[in-house]
Formats: structure tokens, C-alpha cells, sequence
């Protein structure tokens, strides 16, 4: 069956937050005394639940000290957006404009909140491309578990044969081949070809504009 929707991730897919993210981990670890983590170690957190973030760099961190440092991270990620400010990709907005002409439905699954996913959407000019979001607390299980992908399809209303689930990290690729879509995986993210790679993507591209061609045209029918 043909593609008819299409489920991005935002971070490192459609925004360019890399810098955001990284500088407000890193704030955020000196803000709580924490041991210092470098830049590719807090990058490599990005496409994960705030909270598992904090739990992967820190392994022997109380849950309710993870909890403080999520809680102080959103504060200083919102504190930073007035002088970081995020950047859609290359090609991003252009071919969002062209998918949804040419009649698919675009929506995000995201690992952050939905009141940022929505708030980012909106500053970057693409909401009116997008039909719904899923942030990581509008669901019990977040990536890489199908939860996302799953509760996306009945919103919609769509089977999972005619979904397909773009992402620059193999969590992206792992929740939509869980959940029986197929995969995309994007090279100018925070993850590798190789990542995604192994973790399955069906489809690879170097550029947005690469996506208008592992796609069809929505029929009028």
C-alpha cells in the first residue's frame, strides 16, 4: 500500500536544536553540581526522553534528583530560546509545503513535551503543515516503543502499511519498525549512517528533498 502518512521526528530531523540542547544539558549539569559531560556525550542523549537523558549520562542518579534535572532543564531550554534560537533544516519548510499539496498528512512523534513540540512548531512558521503531535508526555511508553507510532495511526485513522516514520536516530527507526511502518533515516541529524543502518531503516537520505522520492503522490481517489 502507498505512503498516505507521514510521521517526522522534530530534533535533529526537522529542527536543527542541536546547540539548544547541548548548551542546556550542560547548564543544566552545572545548575545541579553535577560531573561534567562533554558535548557528543549529551548530543548523543538527544532523540530520548528528557528524564532517560539525565539517567543514561548519570547511572547511579536518585530518581527524584533526575526529576529536578528535568524539571530545570525545560526552565533553561525555555530561558535560552530568547537568545538560541532553533532552525528548520535545508529544505524542510519547502518540502513540508510540497508533501502536504500533494495530499499527505504529516504529523511529529517527538521524545520532548508537547507544549515545547507545539511552541517550536509554531515559532519556526510550519504548524499549519502539521495534523497532529505526540509529544513524550502524551504517552506511557516513548521511543523506541511503538506507543508513538501506534496512537498516531488511530488518531489518524490510517493501517501501519500505509505510514511511514522518518527520524535521524536508530530510536526513530526502532519505534516505527516496531510498530510495523516503514522507516527513513536521515543523515544530517545526531545519529550516523551506520546507526541507522543497523537499526533497520528501509530508506536513507543526505537531504530533505530526498523524501519527494521514496514517496508517491496521495490519489485523488
Amino acid at each position: 500500500m502507498s505512503t498516505r502518512l507521514i510521521i517526522f521526528d522534530f530534533d535533529g530531523t526537522l529542527g536543527d536544536t542541536r546547540r539548544n540542547i547541548v548548551t542546556t544539558m550542560q547548564m543544566t549539569i552545572s545548575e545541579m553540581g553535577l560531573p561534567d559531560r562533554s558535548d557528543q556525550e549529551c548530543a548523543s542523549t538527544i532523540g530520548l526522553p528528557l528524564a532517560s537523558c539525565f539517567g543514561v549520562l548519570y547511572p547511579d542518579l536518585q530518581a527524584d534528583r533526575i526529576q529536578l534535572c528535568a524539571d530545570t532543564y525545560r526552565r533553561i531550554f525555555d530561558e535560552n530560546l530568547h537568545t538560541i534560537k532553533p532552525q528548520l533544516f535545508p529544505g524542510v519548510a519547502e518540502t513540508l509545503n510540497a508533501l502536504k499539496e500533494q495530499g499527505f498528512t504529516l504529523t511529529i512523534a517527538s521524545s520532548r513535551s508537547h507544549a515545547s513540540l507545539s511552541r517550536l512548531t509554531r515559532d519556526l512558521g510550519i504548524s499549519d503543515c502539521i495534523s497532529y503531535l505526540i509529544g513524550a508526555d502524551d504517552v506511557e511508553r516513548a521511543k523506541p516503543e511503538p506507543e508513538p507510532v501506534l496512537k498516531t495511526l488511530s488518531a489518524m485513522h490510517f493501517a501501519k502499511d500505509e505510514a511511514l516514520v522518518v527520524g535521524d536516530m536508530a530510536v526513530d527507526i526502532l519505534m516505527g519498525s516496531s510498530a510495523g511502518t516503514r522507516t527513513c533515516g536521515v543523515t544530517w541529524g545526531n545519529g550516523t549512517r551506520a546507526e541507522l543502518e543497523e537499526a533497520g531503516a528501509d530508506s536513507i537520505i543526505d537531504g530533505m528533498g530526498g523524501l519527494m522520492k521514496i514517496v508517491s503522490p496521495v490519489s485523488a481517489s
